[in-house]
């Protein structure tokens, strides 16, 4: 299997980093995080796919090894040896399905959080997966995930258990789920008043590799009563404030336009809360963009903490400032 290198060395040893490093020194890589779990090898198998539509390799990434040091020790070599398991098993699974495509397995030492973090600022794209709460729709987001998603310096994507190839496209014609019909819109969620580029790009991006469309959703609503100040004139009427938020929405998409020519999008104006109107913008999605402020902290907003748990397409956290 020329395309699969297991590896046990520390994370910073990286065997695509010469031939795959942007000028800004991002590998050009998407990363998987895998635990064994059904959930993590179906966000695996995304992640191959999203490798194959970018044209970069892919890394599997068992975290979470006990360092030299811990009291754990003599249980080392068997979990190391499971560990190594795991991943030898997926990358040989996923080399079966993508034959075309490089994958390279790694198992860095240190706390799974901190290591997925460390990969997370080393990739394109970090890949976990979530699993799907069972008769309802959405995601049990897990602490490990919930934690890398509030604090990676690059893109997350969040996959729920028993994701297929096929949920990304259109049925076919008598409905029945199909790989060979066109893929889904994407839909990115965004505040024209603070839209913050890599949210954005990250959203065109993947409509193109998709030749999807892009479906942009602004949510907005009126300022509080208490809000203006006494002798303020009070908005004169709904239709007069949602003319001027699709204004604003379509200012600041232009030039991304103008970029992406390609693309075919649709711009959505909607009054009322974010997390209502994207998760019915993404039911029938093939992926959900939103951003997330680095001046927030390491915590999850309330549009992403909402989305997270209720939408059921795959979803794109991406930090932007």
């Amino acid at each position: 299997m020329k395309h699969h290198r297991s590896t046990t060395q520390p994370r910073t040893h990286l065997h695509t980093r010469s031939r795959t490093a942007t000028r800004s020194g991002t590998t050009r890589v998407v990363t998987a995080g895998i635990d064994g779990s059904y959930a993590s090898l179906d966000a695996a198998d995304w992640a191959a796919r999203e490798a194959l539509r970018h044209g970069v390799p892919l890394r599997l990434l068992h975290a979470g090894t006990a360092p030299a040091h811990s009291a754990r020790v003599r249980r080392l070599p068997a979990s190391a040896e499971r560990a190594r398991g795991l991943l030898d098993r997926a990358a040989i699974t996923l080399s079966y399905l993508h034959p075309a495509l490089e994958i390279h397995a790694q198992q860095p030492a240190g706390p799974t959080v901190a290591a997925l973090l460390a990969a997370s600022a080393e990739a394109e794209t970090l890949v976990l997966g979530s699993r799907g709460l069972t008769g309802f729709p959405g995601f049990l987001v897990g602490s490990v995930a919930a934690a890398v998603t509030a604090r990676a310096e690059r893109p997350v994507v969040l996959v729920r258990a028993g994701e297929r190839p096929e949920d990304a496209h259109a049925p076919d014609d008598d409905g029945t789920p199909s790989r060979s019909t066109p893929y889904r819109p994407v839909v990115l969620g965004l505040d024209p008043s603070r839209p913050g580029e890599a949210p954005t790009e990250y959203a065109f991006d993947a409509a193109t590799a998709r030749e999807a469309p892009l479906h942009v959703v602004h949510a907005w609503t009126m300022a509080p009563l208490d809000a203006y100040a006494p002798g303020r004139v009070l908005p004169a009427d709904l239709a007069g404030l949602e003319r001027d938020n699709r204004q604003a929405l379509s200012a600041a998409l232009e030039p991304w336009r103008r970029k992406y020519p390609e693309v075919r999008v649709v711009e959505r104006i909607c009054f009322g809360r974010a997390g209502h109107h994207l998760l019915k913008a993404a039911t029938g999605a093939s992926l959900l963009v939103i951003g997330r402020r680095r001046t927030g902290g390491p915590h999850l907003g309330r549009t992403a903490h909402s989305a997270m748990h209720h939408v059921t397409c795959p979803i794109a956290v991406v930090p932007h400032d």
